[in-house]
């Protein structure tokens, strides 16, 4: 029997060619993310999850990536109902032939999605100039809309204050990890000024959870996921864990934010929040928005820097560097918390 990455090679072998879709294609670009691959075939998308295990997700099995796909069809379907298509299934018949959606049994399943422009996704939009603040207000619109849409969830203020707690002493304590190289006066000053403002002012994160801005939200809202249509349509939801979906609306617009300011685009972020509180008449304290800014800050520097795990030894040095750059970020945002 073969073993999992050689059968992971065999498919991806088979959808980098262009007679493997239902219309053939002349080029088909693969990109490899860190849990799936992705290939891009004219006008449509297939994404194929790798059969990888972590401690934060496991599809290891055939049935769990399926789950996945029909997840991430739903989940994504609530701000881009357009774009996600179907979960197609990749078959193999009595031969050993692969086929999409053939007459043999399942070996894996892949979403389809339509193929956005990617010179309106926001990231590329920021790059060349053309998100301007009406793009901001737009962005914002849809997000506040999304989220009066959404039924809190069932969360104690209490429950909601200790995880926010069990996630800033994680990320305090793998960023710590002598294999970083990462000094403690990069993080622990940040980690020190989030824990004091969660413990000093407990009642402004109590007053959230009770006014329902807690929601099962998007999850993992990024620039590259924001594609400047009209109206903007957001992709790429978080779906593996219901539990990182579960945010505060003020804190994933904050995400967003920060991921542009990383970008050098700080006028589109305070353009960004400054809208979005007016679309979701939001009157979140100035300090908890830097709150959620600093605490997304150390939470994208812990992934960044785990990214080094099993990242070829080229790519350590900019995992790293990433990293710093979100602990940076944090600390600017830190030290705005009043």
């Amino acid at each position: 029997m073969a073993r999992p990455e050689e059968e992971l090679a065999d498919k991806v072998a088979f959808l980098r060619r262009g007679d493997a879709y239902p219309d053939p294609v002349a080029r088909v670009d693969a990109i490899e993310t860190h849990m799936s691959w992705v290939f891009l075939a004219d006008g449509r998308v297939y994404k194929l999850k790798k059969p990888v295990r972590y401690d934060f997700l496991d599809y290891s099995t055939r049935e769990a990536r399926r789950i996945d796909c029909e997840a991430e069809v739903r989940l994504n379907s609530r701000l881009a109902p357009e774009v996600y298509v179907d979960v197609v299934p990749l078959t193999r018949d009595a031969a050993g032939r692969l086929a999409l959606a053939g007459t043999g049994e399942a070996v894996d399943w892949l979403v389809e999605m339509r193929r956005l422009p990617a010179e309106r996704m926001l990231d590329r939009a920021l790059a060349t100039g053309t998100a301007d603040p009406h793009a901001a207000r737009d962005v914002a619109a849809v997000l506040a809309d999304f989220d009066r849409a959404l039924a809190p969830v069932a969360l104690t203020p209490a429950e909601y204050r200790a995880r926010l707690a069990r996630d800033i002493e994680a990320c305090r304590r793998e960023l710590a990890k002598p294999a970083y190289g990462l000094r403690a006066g990069e993080v622990h000053p940040v980690a020190e000024t989030l824990d004091a403002f969660l413990g000093a002012h407990a009642p402004v994160f109590d007053r959230r959870v009770a006014a329902r801005r807690v929601v099962e939200g998007h999850g993992d809202l990024r620039p590259e996921h924001v594609c400047l249509l009209a109206p903007p349509l957001v992709i790429d939801c978080l779906t593996f864990n219901r539990d990182l979906r579960i945010l505060d609306a003020a804190d994933e617009i904050a995400y967003l934010a920060l991921e542009c300011e990383r970008l050098g685009h700080a006028d589109f972020a305070a353009a960004l929040l400054a809208a979005y509180r007016r679309a979701a008449h939001d009157d979140a304290p100035d300090a908890l928005v830097h709150f959620y800014c600093a605490y997304r800050g150390l939470v994208r520097a812990k992934i960044a820097a785990m990214h080094t795990l099993d990242a070829a030894a080229r790519e350590v040095p900019k995992w790293i560097g990433r990293a710093r750059e979100y602990l940076a970020l944090a600390a600017s945002h830190a030290r705005q918390i009043r």
